[in-house]
């Protein structure tokens, strides 16, 4: 703990220079999304990129080969299929500050995209003397619109505003839950010198300065994508039934439900349950539960090929 604190304070006395932000993903097989937050990102001021490739098989690490040409993007094969989140992500963001050189680093996932608030980049947010900044973090949801052929997740309209605080073993066993309505961790930006590790899956970090200047941001938010159709969802659900097959593995109480249902062959039940009529929206809305945002698709629009 003592390095690590003086690794911190050593940074912030030498460092000289505007904010250097990195982003780390670990991802696998996100191919119709990679390219489009890479974009995004770079778009809010992120200067590098390093992303850890967990084996993809649908194109994923050839598009993140020809992202290199264009963008400073590092990419790391890790091929174990023991899922270790948090200390790979712990791994990025200490590849991030040594080889990289970044003053902080955001430690994200591909489904995600985080918002400056309008005519403000991210480090607009941030200083060099962060040490963990907490933003929060909002589900996008699904209405009727996604039915359609030509319907791309960047259309969707609404998030999520006042979740619903269902209890763990509900979102578990409720078959009347509707997932995308729940309560979601926030997201942390983190400075690497004196990071000690990741924890939560990106939702947490434990610093050796924390208890000193930790912060949160309201100027940030993180906008979450995870189910952008049925073919996506059931892909990601078949991979964890994969990694769950590991008893030590850890992961959220939503992936055990959705496991558990595609093991029943319900889940293009639960898929349909995730979609909001008109009627449902107009109710969700009025109650405070979501709210129209067109923010996110705006910005996404402007970087999308």
């Amino acid at each position: 703990m003592l390095h690590k604190t003086l690794q911190y304070w050593t940074h912030r006395l030498l460092r000289k220079g505007p904010i250097r932000l990195a982003m780390t993903l670990l991802v696998r097989n996100e191919v119709d999304i990679i390219e489009d937050n890479i974009r995004f990102h770079a778009a809010q001021g992120v200067d590098c990129f390093a992303v850890m490739d967990n084996g993809s098989t649908d194109g994923t690490r050839e598009v993140l080969e020809k992202l290199k040409t264009e963008f400073d993007l590092d990419v790391i094969d890790q091929p174990a299929q023991n899922y270790q989140q948090a200390l790979w992500m712990t791994q990025l963001a200490e590849y991030a500050r040594t080889t990289l050189k970044a003053d902080l680093v955001i430690s994200n996932d591909a489904d995600e995209f985080w918002l400056a608030q309008e005519g403000t980049c991210l480090k607009d947010h941030l200083t060099a003397n962060d040490s963990v900044v907490t933003l929060k973090r909002r589900n996008m949801v699904l209405t009727e619109a996604c039915l359609k052929a030509d319907y791309h997740y960047s259309q969707a309209q609404y998030a999520v505003k006042n979740p619903i605080l269902y209890s763990s073993d509900t979102q578990i066993n409720d078959t009347a839950v509707s997932m995308l309505l729940v309560k979601i961790s926030p997201k942390t930006i983190v400075n690497p010198h004196g990071l000690i590790k990741m924890k939560g899956g990106n939702h947490r970090a434990k610093h050796g300065w924390r208890a000193v200047n930790a912060r949160e941001e309201s100027g940030i938010t993180v906008y979450h994508y995870p189910i952008r159709n049925y073919e996506q969802f059931e892909a990601n659900i078949v991979n964890r039934q994969r990694l769950l097959r590991d008893t030590k593995a850890r992961m959220g109480d939503h992936y055990r439900r959705w496991v558990k249902i595609y093991e029943q062959g319900l889940l293009k039940q639960e898929f349909n349950k995730f979609i909001l009529s008109d009627a449902d929206i107009t109710t969700t809305n009025r109650i405070g539960v979501t709210e129209e945002c067109q923010t996110v698709s705006a910005a996404l629009k402007k970087v999308i090929k």
